[in-house]
């Protein structure tokens, strides 16, 4: 029943680079620098998980993970931007700004049956020892996901068969399913996601286990299943994730009162998929634009059916709440859930004067689309959510216009300060104003790079704002003319002398600072 934990005699099939896909130049820059220093430095090092997967089925990977048989320590002595987290399994995270390269060391498998046994309700066994690629391999919970890339010979080393799953569009587990999900239940829903993202079935034996054992996921930790149900949604296959999870018998673990509804509704032809199947081409749609779906607005739609059948007063908060209680969901996924479902009965009828206020919301942008959800896969009308989406964009408009106008009333007058806040000077139409985020960031990389400096310069225009009130304009004037040959190679100082200056020759009786402040 263990064997899987034995050691495995028979090598690894290896594919040369003529037999397979991956190109180096879809490989992350800054993973290739990672795989080529630890190889220089003589260590073993290959890309490894989803990332070798993703390459041969010509995806684009989200992230690309490293496995090494340099050390933690060795690997942060390779790497000045290394840094070790964990605490029972130390993992390398070599950052290049935002972006993290996971880099972990080859692990070996636990040895007994009692080690499985004793984490089992704990949550997943971790790993104390290190070891080979081979044992690395076969601790990996599939087999799509147990392959390696050689950047030396640049192959793809498989030591579990997964070449041969991923051609054949198969989700299989490593060893035996049923001891590999006990192990870590969470395993049963990455092969329900795996599933429909990949448009892979799973193999006749992992679903078994799936379905044998579906009620260990409620030994898994809370938290890592709630972040688990919610990496459902993007990619826009949660239709068909659901109705994985219905018909294996986890959802009822997961959520008992949805499935408890799918079950009066139809089972797996229940409206709950109509709506997320509805939701998914809102995914993809939105994850084209590069915007994010909230999991408010998630929740929401997995939800919508039962909140649909259900006719009494406060079904959204009992809904939500069931949802919250089952999850342990944070509870802003519960009051946007419970604001999108009353949302429906506003939106719902045209907008009138003095009923309208409900645009100023801050989840109305998710509640038209939300409502908009709905409504496609009702096939129903969207004119009523059309005057609402205009009249928020008219809002929006009238905001702008109004800003704009104020800010140059503003500029007329600068108040003190103001041009420190403005960074490069005063804003004195559209296209300057549409700049001023990007001269905000370039005023603020200036302070953080030149404390000093800046410190000194605010010194010395308060000086000029003293010449200044004293009534000396040309002594004021020839300041700044020595301050700005001090630092003609600096923009952002420039422009900040150079706004000074034009409020000195503006200066007048009321005007007692170079920086704008007035007074009577």
């Amino acid at each position: 029943m263990f064997g899987f934990l034995k050691k495995k005699s028979q090598g690894p099939v290896v594919y040369q680079r003529p037999e397979h896909c991956i190109s180096r130049k879809n490989i992350d820059p800054d993973a290739l620098k990672v795989l080529y220093r630890l190889s220089s430095l003589g260590y073993t090092a290959y890309l490894v998980g989803g990332g070798v997967r993703d390459l041969l089925m010509g995806r684009k990977p989200k992230d690309f993970d490293v496995g090494t048989s340099a050390k933690p320590n060795e690997v942060k002595r390779a790497f000045r931007n290394c840094f070790l987290i964990g605490r029972r399994f130390r993992l390398a995270h070599v950052r290049f700004g935002e972006k993290v390269i996971e880099t972990a060391t080859f692990r070996k498998n636990a040895q007994t049956v009692g080690e499985i046994l004793e984490h089992a309700a704990e949550g997943p066994l971790e790993d104390n020892e290190f070891g080979t690629p081979e044992t690395d391999a076969f601790r990996r919970d599939f087999t799509v996901n147990g392959l390696f890339y050689d950047i030396r010979d640049f192959s793809v080393i498989d030591w579990v068969g997964g070449m041969k799953d991923i051609e054949a569009k198969v989700i299989r587990a490593i060893g035996d399913p049923n001891v590999r999900f006990v192990e870590d239940p969470v395993r049963m829903m990455r092969a329900v996601k795996f599933s429909s993202r990949l448009g892979f079935t799973i193999e006749k034996k992992t679903w078994s286990a799936m379905k044998k054992n579906h009620a260990a996921i409620l030994t898994a930790s809370v938290p890592r299943v709630c972040e688990e149900v919610f990496r459902l949604f993007p990619y826009g296959h949660s239709a068909e994730a659901f109705r994985l999870l219905y018909e294996c018998g986890m959802l009822g673990d997961l959520l008992p009162a949805l499935a408890k509804f799918l079950a009066r509704d139809g089972g797996a032809k229940s409206a709950t998929f109509k709506y997320l199947e509805s939701l998914d081409r809102y995914e993809i749609m939105m994850a084209e634009k590069g915007f994010e779906v909230s999991n408010g607005l998630r929740a929401a739609v997995l939800m919508t059916a039962m909140f649909r059948a259900e006719k009494k007063d406060g079904a959204s908060r009992r809904i939500m709440k069931a949802l919250q209680d089952s999850l342990k969901s944070p509870k802003a996924v519960y009051f946007t859930g419970v604001t999108l479902m009353e949302s429906t009965r506003r939106l719902s009828v045209s907008p009138s004067k003095g009923k309208s206020r409900f645009i100023h919301n801050r989840d109305f942008l998710d509640a038209l689309d939300y409502n908009r959800i709905v409504l496609k896969a009702e096939k129903a009308s969207e004119k009523t959510l059309n005057e609402w989406a205009d009249l928020y964009e008219e809002k929006d408009e009238a905001r702008y216009d109004e800003a704009l106008a104020a800010y140059d009333e503003l500029a007329k007058e600068p108040p003190a300060g103001f041009a420190d806040v403005c960074a490069v000077g005063r804003a004195q139409s559209l296209e300057a104003l549409k700049r001023y985020d990007e001269a905000a960031k370039e005023f603020d990389a200036f302070v953080a790079a030149n404390p000093k400096s800046y410190l000194k310069l605010t010194a010395q225009l308060g000086s000029v704002r003293a010449v200044a009130q004293g009534g000396d304009k040309a002594k004021a004037l020839k300041t700044l003319e020595t301050l700005k040959a001090e630092v003609k190679d600096d923009p952002v100082a420039t422009a900040r002398i150079e706004n000074a200056e034009d409020l000195v020759k503006r200066f007048n009786p009321t005007i007692t600072s170079a920086d704008g402040a007035t007074t009577k």
